[in-house]
């Protein structure tokens, strides 16, 4: 093969890259040339360590951290769609956290709908518990999350939140026989789930059925309004110290009044340690 003219020769002579004899310095990304080992080697600065977490010298992956950090102060969440294994982590945590404290329980919703089973799973586990679940929306309610939203004993909604009243996703196969019978079946689970959004807002199941089939969408001061949250929170929060604001109604919202009057409700996001 011959050697292109720019080649120089090496002591051992004259070759392309990665030929002993070339004197080149290695180049990083050549594995096997001088300064780079080799896919086989170890690396010198051995794997790389994730940080101390509490718990172990190197503690549990950053999601497992995070989620125990929340159960911790009694705080659940569901985000995404509704599946599965949603359903199930969220009804084990609050079952869970009811076992092992009196006080509330926050869950924190933003989800764009799932299965109807899958939502009345959870109405149906908040609804058992032995402690009350406070909801809070943040993102979107859609379909049958709504009715998770509000079932909630507290319920409320962050100032940008939206919700869509919309018949819950629905997939069905089979033969003539078995769709038939599975609509019948649907069509009971969708009464109950009307039901009791019509416990929960207050409103007749007849205007529920008629704005769930239009698609009905609503922002967080329409549901308000709705009867599906109580109220909307305004973060009340200025400057640095957070030491809050008034509110549209004259209550003082995110800390104690000047003035020394009655002070507003509690911070919608209890994580700041107390000072």
């Amino acid at each position: 093969m011959p050697v292109p003219p720019w080649l120089p020769p090496g002591p051992g002579g004259p070759g392309p890259f990665g030929v002993p004899g070339d004197p080149r310095p290695g180049l990083p990304g050549q594995p096997g040339l001088p300064g780079r080992p080799s896919p086989s080697e170890p690396h010198p600065g051995g794997a790389p360590e994730l940080p101390a977490r509490p718990g172990g010298p190197r503690g549990p992956e950053p999601p497992d951290y995070l989620a125990a950090q929340l159960l911790e102060r009694r705080v659940v969440r569901i985000w995404g769609p509704l599946d599965d294994y949603t359903v199930s982590r969220t009804c084990a945590e609050l079952m869970a956290l009811d076992a092992t404290g009196d006080s509330s329980v926050q869950l924190y919703v933003g989800s764009s709908d799932g299965p109807l089973q899958a939502a009345l799973s959870i109405i149906d586990t908040i609804d058992l518990l032995g402690v009350p679940v406070n909801v809070t929306c943040i993102g979107r309610a859609e379909g049958a999350v709504v009715g998770i939203v509000a079932a909630g004993a507290k319920r409320v909604a962050a100032p940008h939140a939206q919700f869509h009243l919309a018949e819950p996703e629905v997939t069905a196969s089979g033969n003539a026989s078995q769709l038939a019978a599975w609509a019948e079946h649907h069509r009971s689970q969708l009464e109950r789930f009307v039901a009791r959004l019509a416990e929960a807002t207050g409103r007749p199941a007849e205007h529920l059925e008629a704005d769930l089939s239009i698609g009905r969408w609503l922002s967080a001061e329409e549901a308000q309004g709705y009867g599906l949250v109580d109220e909307v929170w305004l973060p009340g929060r200025t400057g640095a110290g957070r030491t809050g604001g008034p509110g549209p109604d004259g209550r003082w919202l995110g800390g104690d009044p000047p003035d020394g009057g009655p002070p507003g409700p509690e911070r919608p996001f209890g994580f700041r340690p107390s000072r």
